[in-house]
C-alpha cells in the first residue's frame, strides 16, 4: 500500500515542506470559520435584534461549547489511532477503524441530541440565563441540538481525513458549508423573517450538507481505505483505544470551558467596559489562536502516520522543525497584533474608551504568546504517539485548574484587570515548563504503537 498512497503519506518527503503543506489548508479552515462567526453574528445582530444575539451567543453557546465540545473533542483519539493505522499500512484494519469511529460517534450524537432537546430549559435556567432572551434561546438550542448527530459526524470525518493526510477536502467542504451557511441565513432571516429559528435552520442545513459531502468523500475512498455499511459497526480494540486517547481530550475542552465561564464572572465584576473590551480581545486575537490549533491538529495527523510507521527520526524532526515554524508565526502574529491592533479596533469599535481597554488587554496577552508555543506542539506530539492521560493532566491542571485557583486567590485580593491577565501568561509559561520536563525524560518515545497491541 505504500507506494500507492505518497499524496497523503506524511512518512515520506522532506519533513517541513510536508507539514506546512499539510498544516496551511487546517489553517485557512480555521479562520474562515472565524470570519463566517463574525458574518453570522452580524446578520443575526442586525436583522432579528439585541436579544437574538444575546440568546443565540450568550448561555446558549457556553452549553454547546461545554457539551458538543467534549465530543468534538474526542475525535482526537480516533484521529490518532487511524493515522498510526495508515502509516503502518494497515488496511484491513484501517476500514474497520474508520467505520468504528464514525459508528461510535453517530450513537454518542443521536444520544446527545435527545438529551439536550429536552434539557436545553433547564439548563438555561441553570446559568441564569434573562427572562427576555430564554425563549429564544431554548428555541435555538432545540433546533440545533436537533443537527448534533451530523455536528459530530462532520468532526470525526474531517479528523479522518486528517489523519489520513487529507487536509484539503475538510476545508473545501468547510468553505462550501460557511458559505451556505450565510447564504441560508440571508434566506431564513432576511427574506422569509423567521428570526431565531431560522438562524438555527440555517446551521443545521449548512451542517447536514457538510456531513454529506464528508461522508461521500470517505465512501468513495480511494485503493486504502473506504468507509462502507459493513465496517459501521462497535467491536474490536482499536474502538477501545479511541476512547482512551478521546476520553481525556473531550475532559480537557470541557475543563477549558467550564473554567472560562468562571474567568468570565470576574471580567463581569470589571464592568461594561472592560466586559465589552475583553470579547473584542477574543475577536482579534482569535487569529493567532486559530493558527495554533491548526498547527497541534497538523503535528498530531503527522506523528501519528510516522510513529505508526515506527520512523522515529522523522517523529524527532518534526518535534524541532514543528517548534520552529510555530515559534516564527507566533512572532509574526503578535507583532501584526500589536501593531495593526489600533486602527482594526477603530474599524470594529467607535468607542474609543472600548478601543483603549482592549489594546490594554492585548499588551498583556499578545507578546507572551511565544510561551504557548511549547504547550501546543509537545502535546500534539504526546497525543500523536498515543500519550493521553499525562499530558491532559498537566495542561488541565497547569491551565484550567490554575486559573480558577488564581480567580479566587490572586485576582479577589487585587480585583485589577492586569492581576485577571496575568494569570494566562504564568499559566502558559507553567504548564509549558512542566510539558518539557515529561517531555524530556523520553519515555514516551518507547510508548507501543497502537497497531501492536
Amino acid at each position: 500500500m505504500r507506494e500507492k498512497k505518497s499524496r497523503t503519506d506524511l512518512t515520506v518527503g522532506t519533513v517541513w515542506k510536508k507539514l506546512l503543506i499539510f498544516f496551511l489548508p487546517i489553517a485557512a479552515g480555521t479562520i474562515i470559520q472565524q470570519l463566517y462567526n463574525a458574518a453570522d453574528g452580524l446578520i443575526v445582530g442586525r436583522f432579528v435584534g439585541t436579544n437574538a444575539l444575546a440568546a443565540v451567543g450568550g448561555s446558549s453557546a457556553q452549553i454547546i461549547n461545554v457539551l458538543v465540545g467534549f465530543f468534538v473533542a474526542m475525535t482526537a483519539g480516533a484521529s490518532v489511532v487511524i493515522g498510526q493505522i495508515y502509516g503502518a499500512g494497515k488496511k484491513k484494519d484501517l476500514n474497520c477503524a474508520i467505520g468504528n469511529a464514525v459508528a461510535a460517534m453517530a450513537i454518542a450524537g443521536l444520544a446527545l441530541a435527545a438529551v439536550g432537546f429536552l434539557a436545553s430549559p433547564g439548563l438555561l435556567r441553570l446559568l441564569n440565563t434573562p427572562e427576555e432572551t430564554l425563549d429564544g434561546a431554548v428555541l435555538y438550542l432545540r433546533i440545533y441540538f436537533l443537527g448534533v448527530p451530523f455536528v459530530m459526524i462532520l468532526n470525526m470525518e474531517s479528523s479522518i481525513l486528517r489523519a489520513l493526510g487529507d487536509s484539503f477536502h475538510p476545508f473545501l467542504f468547510m468553505i462550501t458549508g460557511c458559505i451556505l451557511n450565510i447564504v441560508l441565513d440571508v434566506l431564513f432571516v432576511v427574506a422569509f423573517g423567521w428570526g431565531i429559528a431560522g438562524v438555527a435552520a440555517a446551521t443545521v442545513l449548512a451542517q447536514v450538507v457538510n456531513t454529506l459531502l464528508l461522508t461521500l468523500r470517505l465512501s468513495r475512498g480511494t485503493e486504502e481505505y473506504r468507509l462502507t455499511l459493513r465496517d459501521l459497526q462497535l467491536k474490536g480494540v482499536y474502538l477501545v483505544n479511541m476512547l482512551r486517547l478521546g476520553v481525556p481530550a473531550g475532559l480537557q475542552s470541557s475543563m477549558y470551558s467550564i473554567s472560562n465561564m468562571i474567568i468570565q464572572v470576574a471580567v463581569n465584576s470589571l464592568g461594561t467596559i472592560v466586559v465589552a473590551s475583553w470579547a473584542m480581545s477574543g475577536k482579534t486575537d482569535g487569529l493567532y489562536w486559530a493558527v495554533s490549533s491548526a498547527m497541534g491538529a497538523a503535528i498530531t495527523s503527522f506523528i501519528a502516520q510516522n510513529h505508526g510507521a515506527g520512523r522515529a527520526d522523522r517523529v524527532r524532526q518534526c518535534v524541532r522543525q514543528g517548534l520552529a515554524i510555530l515559534f516564527l508565526i507566533t512572532v509574526g502574529v503578535s507583532t501584526l497584533l500589536m501593531l495593526a491592533g489600533i486602527p482594526v479596533l477603530r474599524v470594529l469599535t467607535p468607542d474609543e474608551e472600548v478601543v483603549r481597554t482592549t489594546y490594554t488587554i492585548m499588551s498583556y496577552f499578545v507578546p507572551f504568546y511565544f510561551t504557548w508555543v511549547l504547550v501546543e506542539v509537545l502535546s500534539a506530539v504526546l497525543r500523536g504517539v498515543g500519550d493521553a492521560v499525562i499530558p491532559v493532566v498537566i495542561i488541565g491542571v497547569g491551565i484550567a485548574l490554575f486559573r480558577v485557583i488564581w480567580i479566587l486567590t490572586v485576582f479577589s485580593w487585587f480585583g485589577t484587570l492586569f492581576s485577571l491577565c496575568l494569570s494566562y501568561t504564568v499559566s502558559w509559561t507553567i504548564t509549558s515548563i512542566a510539558l518539557l520536563i515529561y517531555y524530556k525524560k523520553g519515555g514516551w518515545m518507547n510508548r507501543r504503537r497502537i497497531v501492536d497491541r
